[in-house]
């Protein structure tokens, strides 16, 4: 069993509709910075952009489909290339 500890955020929707993640992964690319959130009810993933205005963080969502293909992809490369230690596994 997997005993990483983890930080978790709840986000509402739009509905109103709260609900749990699990942060995955903060990451910054191209002077942005990112989080990648993984659902504890189901197999949902996010990527959010997170922006700071006053020293307060805040999380927004990426409306652009080519920017978070792009973001991901990247993502993706960082961690094949430099895999986590086989306690994180």
């Amino acid at each position: 069993m997997n005993s990483r500890e983890r930080d978790y955020i709840t986000i509402e929707d739009e509905k109103g509709i709260e609900k749990q993640y699990a942060v995955e992964a903060l990451f910054n690319m191209r002077d942005r910075n990112y989080a990648l959130l993984q659902s504890n009810e189901d197999e949902e993933a996010l990527l959010m952009r997170v922006e700071d205005d006053d020293g307060e963080q805040y999380l927004v969502g990426l409306n652009d489909s080519e920017e978070r293909e792009s973001i991901l992809d990247a993502y993706q490369i960082a961690v094949e290339a430099t895999p986590a230690d086989k306690e994180f596994r």
